[in-house]
């Protein structure tokens, strides 16, 4: 296995040749196809950009990029000019935008190559604009109001300067104002206040926008969550991340309940492993670091060659559950960088015994959204966090 054959994989590529190839995050292409074909028809209409940001929230960014493209999106969205670039690079030439950057970053380059930026402030777009004309080519602008996330964007006082500016540069032929846009903050939670709000203000910000002579190709306000629940955030286009991958961004739904929904989304990923040794011993023995697991009788102990290194998280000790030998086994003891233990008392296992970390659920093994409440935390960490040394391999590819 070569870098080249991983170019989203980063440095530790090179070192997969030396691996043996019984760990891996096993990725369903069919099931992103799935995913965002079914989002498509919840859009009831727009467009749909399909948020491979993060690796493809730890999938693979290209593939889960092509996987997405073919099953019905037309747009891709990233974080940083860095993955808009590889985006390019790998011969995705669909509309691509990307949003988080800082000042002094190499604008010309990404807007050379087609790419959609967000600005949040006149100084933003002055930048974008000098960087296009460098470049020779009108740079591709999102206009982004703060709705209420307080995090980038506009704010209600700032956004009329802000379209001031985008007009003056779309005027100069220095840029194309081609969309206006915001983030949801409580999406996933159906019936809070803020939803409401920030569909409010975000609508005032669109009316102000289009008062003043703009008129963008999209609008866009709605994430995984609000494309499955807010008809009214869905605009011009949606842009969904986690639910891409399967992954329900309301894992706790209130009385509009029961996605994940009813909808039918599929998780793509499958963590997996191999037992590296199988042994027994003694009661009263201390299992791993700290012995935070002693063993209450006589027993049978598989060491799991996985730890935090690899994202299982230290948090998982005596906690988590994977799947060996037809049962859900807990993690015994504490989870090391590189390792952990699981008990499986008299039942017999042996090296070289298949571990099913989480998956779609289909044989009984934990998914990521089950470790993530047993967490406390979101499915998203459980999937992004899954570390550069676990290969990540594809069926579905040519489906």
């Amino acid at each position: 296995m070569s870098l080249r054959q991983w170019p989203n994989r980063g440095p530790v590529a090179d070192t997969l040749e030396f691996m043996s190839f019984t760990t891996a995050a096993r990725i369903d292409l069919a099931a992103i196809r799935h995913n965002v074909g079914l989002l498509r028809e919840r859009a009831s209409g727009a467009a749909l950009m399909a948020v491979v940001k993060a690796d493809g929230y730890g999938h693979g960014m290209v593939p889960a990029a092509h996987a997405a493209l073919a099953g019905g999106a037309s747009w891709l969205g990233v974080a940083t000019l860095a993955e808009a670039m590889t985006l390019r690079r790998a011969g995705i030439e669909a509309p691509v935008m990307c949003w988080l950057y800082a000042p002094g970053e190499p604008f010309e380059e990404v807007i050379a190559a087609g790419v959609d930026l967000s600005a949040h402030s006149v100084a933003q777009v002055e930048e974008i604009t000098r960087a296009a004309v460098r470049a020779g080519r009108p740079a591709r602008l999102h206009l982004k109001a703060d709705s209420g996330l307080s995090r980038s964007g506009a704010s209600p006082a700032d956004w009329p300067a802000l379209v001031d500016a985008g007009l003056r540069a779309q005027a100069e032929g220095q840029a194309a104002v081609v969309g206006l846009w915001s983030h949801m903050a409580c999406a996933d939670e159906p019936g809070h206040p803020a939803n409401a709000s920030q569909l409010r203000v975000f609508g005032e910000a669109v009316r102000i926008a289009e008062k003043a002579g703009l008129r963008p190709e999209v609008r866009h306000l709605a994430n995984s969550a609000a494309t499955l629940t807010l008809p009214e955030a869905r605009y011009d286009l949606v842009r969904p991340g986690i639910a891409v991958y399967g992954l329900d961004p309301i894992p706790s739904p209130g009385p509009v309940g029961g996605p994940g929904w009813d909808l039918g989304l599929r998780p793509a990923m499958t963590l997996t492993g191999r037992l590296a040794l199988a042994k027994r011993v003694g009661a009263g023995e201390g299992v791993s670091y700290g012995h935070r697991y002693t063993t209450s009788a006589e027993t049978t102990l598989g060491l799991v060659p996985l730890g935090y290194a690899d994202g299982i998280p230290r948090q998982g000790t005596n906690l988590l559950e994977v799947w060996v030998a037809g049962r859900r086994r807990r993690i015994a003891g504490t989870v090391c960088m590189d390792q952990f233990v699981i008990d499986v008392g008299d039942d017999v296992i042996k090296a070289g015994d298949e571990v099913v970390l989480f998956g779609p659920g289909d044989r009984g093994e934990p998914t990521a959204q089950e470790w993530a409440e047993m967490l406390g935390t979101i499915s998203y960490e459980i999937v992004t966090r899954i570390g550069a040394r676990i290969p990540r391999t594809y069926d579905g590819v040519d489906a």
